[in-house]
C-alpha cells in the first residue's frame, strides 16, 4: 500500500515526500509571485482502518493479525518553490498526473499573483488547463481567514531579543476585524470586517520592490534573499544619522532617545556622490531595510489607530518569515503606535494567495461545513525548509516548503462552556519558553521511540512491509524531533500535546492507525470480567465512602496508560486494578478537592454531564462506568465524549459503542437510561491523548447547550494536566488524573502516582457574585 500511496511523488532524504499523491490530484490552484510560486491541490489519501463486526470483535485471524479496510481522507496540499523553476515544475506535474494533457482540456486552474498573467499561456500549453485569474487581494484575505480558523497557533508576534523570540497566539473565536498589510513590490492595506466585507483603505509605493530595487543599485547583492542576508550582517548606525549624532544624546523634551533614527542615510550626505565609499554594503542594506520598514510600520499603525484596530497581520514576499524583516516591522509598529497596535505574523503567510485561489468554488472545503487540521507529518516547519531534492526525482533543485491539511469529519468550534474562550490556551506548559521542560520532553519522546516502533510492527505482524514502514516512521519522527531541538517554534506552540499529535501523524503516515488495537481489545475483555464484582463492592459501601470509592476507581483506572514508560514496565509484569489503586498517593492528594466534590454531589443533581474519556480497559470499564452509573442513578443525563480517531490506548467512540452494548447486558441502570436516551456516546473531534476545547464538533456543542450541560468531567494526564488544567468553565468541572511521569510529578511538587483531583464550581456564578460584592 505504501508504494502505491505515494507513486509519482518526489522522494527527499529522511523519508520526506513532496507533491504527494499527485496522481490523484483533483483540482489545482497556483499563486505566482516574482520570486516564489505556490501550488495548491486537493486529493484523497487512502489509509488503513480496522474492521469491526456487530458483536464487538474486530475481524481477525490470529490474535495479532487484525484485518483492515481501506478508507480515505481528503487532503489539501500546498507546495512553495522558486518561480525560476516553474516550467520544470509544470513538466513534473504533467508527467505524474493520471490524466493526460488532452483529458485536461476544458478544465481550469485558479491562478492569482502577478505571474498569473505572465505565465497563463505556459500553464495552458503545459497542462492543457484554462487559467482562471482570481483577484489577488480577495484571495489573500480568503486564505488568511482560512488559516486563522483552522490552525489554532497560526499567528505569532516576534521579538528578536526576546526569550523566546516567537510568541504564538491562540486564535480568537471571532477573528474579525483586523488589518492585513500585504508587502509585495508595493504595499496594500486592507481592513477586513467579515468574510465578504473588506476594503483596501490605503497603501504606499515604498515596499519590497523599493528595498530590492534600491538595494540592487547600492550593493552587489544578486537577489532578494542575498540582500536580506547582507542587511542582517550590517550596522545601520554607520549610515543613518541618529538623534544623538545631532544632540549629543537623548532629546528628552520630545521623548526621543539617542538611538532613534533622525535621518535615514543621513551620514551619507557628507561623503560625496558614492554611497559605498568607505561603508560596507551590509550597513547600506541594513539602513535601507530600516528605511522601508519604518515607513511601512508608521503608515500601518496610523491606519490601525484611525480605524480602531488592534490586530495587524503582515504578509507578502518582503517578509518571508525572515527574522530581521519581522523585527524591523514589529519595532516600527510598536514605536509609532506606542504599544497600542500589535504586529502579527502568520506561520504560513506565503500560502495565503494559493489557499484563497483554491477555495474559490470548492465545495469540498466549505468552511461552514468542515474544518481542517495541519498534518505535521507532511508539513515543513517555520524556518525549516525541506532538504534538497534528489536529482533522480526529475526536480531541478532549490529549497522547497510544504503545508498539508486534512479535512475533519465536520466543522469544529469552541466548547460553548469556556468562561473566556478568547483567552483559552489548551496547554499547561509552553515548551518554547521553558527550556528545562523542552529538553526533558524532547529526550523523553526520543527515548520512547523503540517501544512504539516495536508496537507498530507487532500490530501488523503478518504484513510483509511492516518493519520497513515502522522504521520509516521512526526516521521521520526523529527528524521532526531533531528539527524542534534547533527550532522549537517550527510548528507553532511546542507542547507535550503537539509532540503527541506529531507522533500520531507520523504513525498514520506509514499506515499504523491504531497500533494498540489488540491490546485495547484484550484489556476491555479482562476489565469486563471484573466489572460485576467491582459494582457489588461499590454498592455495598455507605454513601460517602461510595462517592470516594467512585473517584478512586477513576484514578486507579487512569494508571493504565501505555504512553507512560514507567507504568508500561509495571503493566508488562501484570499490573492489576487493585495494585494500581494501592499505588495512588495517600490523601491529602497533590490537588485535593475530593471533599468539595462530595459536598456538591450531596446537593441538587446535575442536569447533564459531559465526560471526556481517556484509556480503554480498566480506565473506562472499572473507573468511568461505575462513576457515570452513579450520575445516571441521580437522573443526570450523561454524554460520553471519546476520541474520534485512535491515539495510544485511548478508547475511541466506535469502540465505546461496543463496550456500552456489553454494559447494557450487565447493568440494568445502564440499560434503562440508554433506552431512554439519557446515556449517549459522542465523538469528541480529537485524535490525540490530549484535549483541545477550541476544536470541538459543532454538533456536540449544540447538543450540550440544548441539554443544559452543567457538569464537565475530564480525566487523564493528557486531558487534565498537560491540557486544560487551568481552563475555566461556565459550569461545574471535575478534573481527575494520576501523574505517571516521575519528572513531571517532581515538577508539580509531588511524587510518582501523585493525584490531581480538581473540582471547580460554575465560574460564571462565581464571577457574577464577585461583581455583585464589589
Amino acid at each position: 500500500m505504501d508504494s502505491q500511496k505515494y507513486a509519482g511523488s518526489i522522494q527527499l532524504p529522511d523519508t520526506e515526500i513532496v507533491f504527494r499523491n499527485i496522481r490523484n490530484a483533483k483540482r489545482f490552484a497556483i499563486d505566482i509571485g516574482g520570486s516564489l510560486t505556490k501550488i495548491a491541490y486537493y486529493s484523497t489519501v487512502s489509509f488503513r482502518k480496522a474492521l469491526y463486526t456487530k458483536d464487538g470483535d474486530s475481524k481477525m485471524g490470529n490474535a495479532s493479525d487484525f484485518q483492515y479496510e481501506s478508507s480515505e481522507i481528503e487532503r489539501l496540499h500546498f507546495v512553495k518553490f522558486e518561480t525560476k523553476y516553474i516550467e520544470q515544475c509544470l513538466d513534473f506535474i504533467r508527467k505524474h498526473l493520471v490524466a493526460s494533457k488532452e483529458s485536461m482540456i476544458g478544465k481550469s486552474i485558479k491562478a492569482t499573483g502577478g505571474g498569473a498573467y505572465k505565465y497563463a499561456e505556459l500553464i495552458q500549453n503545459k497542462l492543457g488547463l484554462t487559467v482562471e485569474k482570481e483577484d489577488e487581494i480577495g484571495c489573500l484575505i480568503k486564505g488568511c481567514n482560512f488559516l486563522l480558523r483552522n490552525i489554532p497557533d497560526e499567528q505569532f508576534t516576534y521579538c528578536r531579543h526576546g526569550d523566546p523570540e516567537y510568541h504564538f497566539i491562540s486564535s480568537d473565536p471571532n477573528i474579525f476585524p483586523y488589518l492585513l498589510v500585504n508587502i509585495g513590490s508595493g504595499v496594500s492595506i486592507m481592513k477586513v470586517e467579515d468574510d465578504d466585507k473588506y476594503a483596501r483603505i490605503g497603501g504606499t509605493s515604498l515596499g519590497g520592490g523599493t528595498f530590492w530595487g534600491l538595494g540592487s543599485l547600492l550593493t552587489k547583492a544578486k537577489g532578494f534573499d542575498e540582500l536580506l542576508q547582507l542587511a542582517s550582517e550590517g550596522d545601520h548606525r554607520n549610515v543613518d544619522l541618529l538623534v544623538k549624532d545631532i544632540y549629543g544624546g537623548d532629546y528628552s523634551a520630545l521623548g526621543l532617545t539617542g538611538d532613534i533614527i533622525a535621518s535615514s542615510f543621513g551620514k551619507a550626505m557628507h561623503h560625496g556622490h558614492t554611497m559605498s565609499d568607505g561603508r560596507p554594503e551590509a550597513d547600506i542594506a541594513r539602513s535601507l531595510l530600516f528605511t522601508v520598514s519604518n515607513d511601512i510600520g508608521q503608515i500601518a499603525s496610523l491606519y490601525a489607530l484611525l480605524h480602531g484596530l488592534k490586530k495587524v497581520y503582515f504578509g507578502g514576499y518582503f517578509l518571508r518569515n525572515h527574522p530581521l524583516s519581522m523585527h524591523t516591522i514589529s519595532f516600527a509598529i510598536n514605536y509609532w503606535s506606542r504599544g497600542a497596535v500589535q504586529a502579527l505574523f502568520l506561520r504560513h503567510e506565503g500560502y495565503l494567495g494559493a489557499i484563497g485561489a483554491f477555495l474559490r468554488g470548492t465545495e469540498e472545503c466549505n468552511p461552514d461545513k468542515y474544518s481542517w487540521g495541519e498534518n505535521y507529518a507532511g508539513s515543513s516547519g517555520l524556518q525549516s525548509p525541506l532538504p534538497q531534492m534528489k536529482t533522480s526525482s526529475g526536480w531541478p533543485g532549490g529549497t522547497i516548503d510544504q503545508l498539508e491539511m486534512d479535512r475533519c469529519d465536520q466543522q469544529l468550534t469552541f466548547f460553548p462552556l469556556l468562561a473566556h474562550p478568547e483567552e483559552y490556551i489548551p496547554d499547561t506548559v509552553d515548551l518554547t519558553k521553558d527550556k528545562e521542560a523542552r529538553d526533558y520532553w524532547l529526550s523523553c519522546f526520543e527515548d520512547s521511540l523503540p517501544s512504539f516502533v516495536g508496537q507498530a510492527i507487532r500490530s501488523q505482524a503478518s504484513s510483509g512491509d511492516a518493519k520497513e514502514r515502522a522504521n520509516k516512521f521512526r526516521e521521520k519522527y526523529l527528524s521532526r524531533l531533531n528539527t524542534l531541538k534547533d527550532h522549537p517554534f517550527a510548528y507553532g506552540n511546542l507542547t507535550v500535546r503537539s509532540l503527541l499529535d506529531m507522533r500520531e501523524h507520523c504513525l498514520n503516515e506509514f499506515d499504523f492507525p491504531d497500533p494498540y488495537l489488540q491490546q485495547k481489545k484484550m484489556e476491555n475483555e479482562n476489565a469486563l470480567k471484573m466489572l460485576q464484582c467491582h459494582l457489588q463492592y461499590i454498592d455495598g459501601l455507605p454513601w460517602k465512602e461510595k462517592q470516594e470509592a467512585l473517584v478512586r476507581g477513576v484514578l486507579a483506572g487512569n494508571v493504565f496508560d501505555w504512553g507512560a514508560k514507567e507504568v508500561v514496565e509495571l503493566m508488562e509484569k501484570g499490573l492489576g486494578f487493585k495494585e494500581a489503586a494501592a499505588k495512588l498517593q495517600a490523601r491529602p492528594w497533590l490537588h485535593d478537592d475530593l471533599d468539595a466534590w462530595i459536598a456538591r454531589v450531596a446537593g441538587k443533581p446535575h442536569k447533564c454531564a459531559a465526560v471526556f474519556l481517556d484509556n480503554s480497559g480498566c480506565d473506562v470499564v472499572l473507573g468511568i462506568f461505575p462513576f457515570i452509573r452513579e450520575l445516571l442513578s441521580r437522573n443526570t443525563k450523561v454524554v460520553l465524549c471519546a476520541n474520534s480517531k485512535p491515539a495510544l490506548n485511548d478508547v475511541t467512540a466506535t469502540e465505546l459503542e461496543f463496550l456500552i452494548q456489553e454494559m447494557l447486558k450487565k447493568c440494568p441502570i445502564f440499560a434503562k437510561h440508554y433506552k431512554e436516551g439519557n446515556l449517549c456516546i459522542r465523538k469528541s473531534g480529537q485524535a490525540s491523548p490530549c484535549l483541545d476545547l477550541s476544536r470541538m464538533p459543532a454538533s456536540l456543542t449544540q447538543e450540550l447547550i440544548q441539554w443544559g450541560c452543567d457538569l464537565v468531567v475530564v480525566e487523564g494526564m493528557g486531558r487534565a494536566i498537560h491540557t486544560n488544567l487551568d481552563a475555566k468553565l461556565m459550569c461545574d468541572s471535575l478534573k481527575l488524573a494520576v501523574i505517571k511521569n516521575r519528572w513531571l510529578a517532581h515538577r508539580l511538587g509531588g511524587e510518582m502516582f501523585a493525584v490531581m483531583c480538581k473540582y471547580e464550581a460554575d465560574q460564571s456564578s462565581l464571577e457574577s457574585n464577585s461583581g455583585a460584592s464589589s
